[in-house]
């Protein structure tokens, strides 16, 4: 794999026409986790990976977002969180139910945690255009795993979303998981699902004198 990557001032082409890119983008579709297997992404894969997931528009340059990996034992051990919060708002759950919680960070051999870091800007880059700018990651992120040979799932579940795992996770006050990749391999088949019908989406906007 080639893992060349432009150094800083670099000269770099303003466009580059690529039907293979473009092929490669028209057929992009996500893996379901369920259906996931080792091996996941080694060391130089993943660097490539998440070197790609960083080149993304962010305005002045305040890097907004920050990654968490969850490989090997660590995803047991986040496990053990998952289940104890979810104990405690379902103290019902059957034992099957509990320890599917506890196995979430199995299903994949690797998982990534992108985090939301809006910076606080003296130029007053809007914190909406930050969260954006973390959104991109993921995207880039799921591209750069599928290129590199790998499935991958962008998903948001409820510990996503949970002040005692944001707390577990050591996110600061102002931010939030913008989500969790799932990065594995996959055997199975995928078919295509409905996409949507752009005539229903694009417009061209109108002038009109009041």
């Amino acid at each position: 794999m080639n893992t060349d990557v432009p150094q800083q001032n670099a000269p770099l082409e303003a466009s580059a026409a690529s039907q293979e890119v473009l092929s490669f983008l028209a057929n992009r579709r996500s893996t379901l986790v369920k259906l996931m297997q080792a091996p996941g992404p080694d060391a130089q894969q993943l660097d490539m990976i998440l070197r790609v997931a960083a080149r993304v528009p962010d305005h002045r340059k305040l890097t907004p977002w920050r990654f968490l990996l969850f490989q090997d034992q660590a995803r047991a051990d986040f496990g053990v969180h998952l289940a104890e919060k979810f104990s405690e708002d379902c103290p019902n759950a059957d034992t099957e139910r509990v320890q599917f919680e506890r196995d979430r960070f199995l299903r994949a051999p690797l998982v990534i945690g992108i985090v939301s870091s809006p910076k606080a800007c003296p130029r007053g880059t809007p914190k909406w255009e930050q969260e954006l700018s973390a959104g991109a990651v993921c995207m880039n992120m799921l591209l750069g795993a599928r290129a590199s040979g790998f499935a991958a799932q962008w998903l948001t579940e409820w510990y996503a979303f949970d002040p005692r795992i944001e707390t577990v996770l050591g996110l600061g006050e102002s931010e939030r998981m913008a989500g969790f990749l799932y990065i594995g391999s996959c055997d199975a088949p995928l078919s295509e699902r409905p996409r949507p019908d752009l005539s229903d989406l694009v417009a061209p906007w109108l002038y009109e004198k009041t």
